[in-house]
């Protein structure tokens, strides 16, 4: 009977526990970070970025003296004495706002290179109110990063530097930065997506978040739930229903800026082939059973490639150990990849896979190799070695040598004159045959130098353009 009677008080007891854990199950909530403490933790670690550029105006050209078939230049006179009479453009001062995070006690400072890029001032204000001047120690431009340094006495909070690899779509993250000039301004939202393609660059790898994000966001923190940052606010879309942020994942940051703290540059992994989307229909005629991978459309000479024995044709499946799911991870892959690292490839020829093994190159400034699609150079050209179709679209003679097929908008070759369908004859008295021997040529030429190219444009003329590289 004792027995009987413990038994049944047992299980009496076993069933009310498990009861009480259905209803805590059922009732239990999502979890949710709370943000307040978040807040008035990570908020001294973001700074306003004040830039200040001044704008020279353009210098007014005097109508050029031409000969006058009736023996006087009345008409060039009273011209260039209109002209003279008008008051000259004054140079103006152009100011904009933007958001950084400390990321050292001793005060470097993470933002976009979009926030300072052409700045002759840059004004970091803190989250007490101390306004300081900063110095632009490296940016790139390419993963619109960039790196600031203020000096401050004592000790500053930073914020740490989380993984982005290990976010999962879902998960909670926080915003914090300056929109429209509100400065330490916090959202918070989910991770939407990761890995997101929005044709801002060749190695675009964004975090996409519902976290609202506005003009003035740009270059600020995106913190995880832990208090970590795992993105750099970078972008938005935005809509009549609301906007779409995107971020720069911090573990494609922490590799750049270590480079812009050590050197103020970034050098890039580089293996001199080009690739172009693998359909399903060409993964087909390959014999391959999925479209994963990225497919090679050429390989330069004299390149990593070329020495490993890639060819056109060749799909690389594997890079260094990672697999290859769309073309566009390729060039981020081999970007961060460190120089004359051997890494081995996996690719598939003639109906079977193969492991090729490759020694990295160094990316020359202006090289886009191992980028999917045309990238303009450093001065805002689209270089390349002449085909029949760039004869029949431009109308030029040549059947070898260079010619410029694009031209960047607002860049040093626009505001010169250059235009598509000119032929390069000389880049600064060199003759580059090759799109390497002009990338060669144009890497040589430091900040500050005078860039002049002969050319010859589709009607024949040639003539002489020069500027200042930047």
């Amino acid at each position: 009977m004792f027995l009987s009677r413990f038994f049944a008080v047992n299980t009496l007891i076993l069933g009310l526990i498990f009861a009480l854990l259905q209803t805590a199950v059922v009732d239990a909530k999502p979890f949710s970070p709370d943000f307040v403490v978040l807040a008035k933790k990570l908020n001294p670690t973001v700074v306003n970025i004040r830039t200040t550029k001044n704008i020279k105006p353009k210098q007014r050209v005097r109508r050029p003296q031409q000969q006058n078939p009736f023996g006087d230049n009345f008409f060039d006179d009273f011209f260039n004495r209109f002209y003279d009479g008008v008051p000259q453009q004054r140079s103006r001062r152009e100011q904009s706002l933007g958001t950084g995070f400390i990321i050292s006690s001793d005060g470097y400072i993470l933002t976009n290179n979009h926030v300072v890029n052409g700045a002759d001032e840059v004004m970091v204000k803190l989250s007490d109110g101390r306004e300081v001047k900063g110095e632009i120690k490296g940016s790139d431009e390419k993963v619109d990063l960039a790196l600031i340094k203020i000096n401050e006495k004592g000790e500053l909070p930073f914020a740490e530097l989380g993984d982005s690899d290990k976010l999962e779509v879902g998960e909670w993250v926080m915003a914090i930065g300056n929109p429209f000039g509100l400065s330490h301004t916090v959202t918070a939202g989910i991770v939407s997506a990761k890995g997101r393609v929005i044709g801002s660059g060749p190695y675009d790898d964004f975090i996409q978040t519902d976290a609202s994000i506005n003009p003035g966001n740009s270059g600020g923190p995106l913190f995880s739930s832990g208090g970590k940052v795992i993105g750099i606010n970078t972008a938005i879309i935005a809509g009549s229903g609301g906007g779409i942020g995107f971020a720069i994942p911090v573990s494609v940051a922490k590799t750049i800026v270590n480079q812009l703290r050590e050197t103020g540059k970034v050098t890039r992994g580089y293996i001199g082939v080009r690739f172009q989307p693998l359909t399903a229909d060409l993964a087909k005629s390959f014999g391959l059973e999925s479209d994963k991978g990225a497919l090679i459309a050429s390989v330069e000479k004299d390149t990593p490639a070329e020495k490993a024995g890639l060819k056109p044709g060749d799909v690389i499946l594997e890079f260094d150990g990672k697999q290859i799911n769309e073309g566009g991870e390729l060039p981020r892959y081999v970007a961060v990849t460190p120089i004359d690292k051997e890494v081995q490839l996996v690719i598939f020829r003639d109906g079977a896979k193969k492991v090729v093994s490759l020694v990295v190159g160094t990316l020359s400034e202006g090289d886009d190799s191992v980028i999917d699609g045309k990238d303009s150079d450093r001065f805002g050209v689209v270089v390349e070695e002449v085909r029949k179709e760039h004869a029949e679209k431009f109308g030029i003679r040549e059947i070898k040598g260079l010619v410029i097929t694009g031209v960047k908008p607002g860049s040093s070759a626009e505001d010169v004159g250059i235009t598509a369908g000119s032929v390069i004859i000389e880049v600064n008295g060199q003759k580059p045959q090759t799109v390497k021997e002009y990338t060669s040529a144009v890497s040589k030429i430091k900040s500050g130098e005078v860039v002049r190219l002969l050319l010859r444009r589709s009607d024949g003329s040639v003539h002489y353009v020069a500027f200042k590289a930047d």
